[in-house]
């Protein structure tokens, strides 16, 4: 158990993920939570959605596994995607209000932002600035749209600088 931490590390039990975007439910899903220090989650889920999604930059389908890391602390959730042989396909960003987690459920409000990094690290794509942009966040919630970005330009710079997994050691 961490001195910050109100629960042991590796519990390995089941949470509820809740990602919730403009007020509305997006998806929820069951995840087996692998641990917890206080200030970060980890849960590993398999691919949520019914089918495949194609992105034209990856391609998310069942049997890929997806190690989700999320904070109470920062404004983003970094997934590390693998496919159903362990081989690494990148990293899923989504900029996010920090979590909240309690009830058996963790939940998240996806503020549209999104990073994309591949598994060798060399493609770094900023995602869905045209939805942050017409969502009106800057206008309803100023602090939370330049807390938003600034999580997207700090993702991206320790993607390109460093690389994700120092971020999830």
């Amino acid at each position: 158990m961490s001195a910050r931490s109100a629960e042991p590390e590796d519990r390995g039990d089941g949470v509820t993920v809740v990602l919730t975007k403009a007020g509305r439910t997006k998806i929820r899903y069951p995840a087996r939570r692998l641990r917890d220090d206080g200030a970060r989650i980890t849960v590993r889920a398999p691919w949520a959605a019914p089918g495949a999604r194609d992105f034209g930059f990856v391609r998310f389908e069942p049997g890929d596994v997806f190690t989700e890391h999320y904070w109470r602390d920062r404004w983003f959730a970094v997934k590390e995607v693998r496919d159903a042989g362990g081989g690494l396909k990148g990293w899923y960003c989504d900029v996010t209000r920090p979590c909240v987690v309690g009830d058996g459920e963790l939940r998240v409000e996806d503020l549209d932002l999104d990073l994309w990094v591949s598994a060798d690290g060399r493609r770094v794509l900023r995602l869905d600035e045209d939805e942050f942009a017409a969502s009106g966040l800057d206008a309803r919630d100023p602090a939370a749209a330049t807390a938003a970005v600034a999580a997207l330009d700090e993702l991206e710079r320790i993607a390109r600088t460093q690389g994700l997994a120092t971020l999830l050691g």
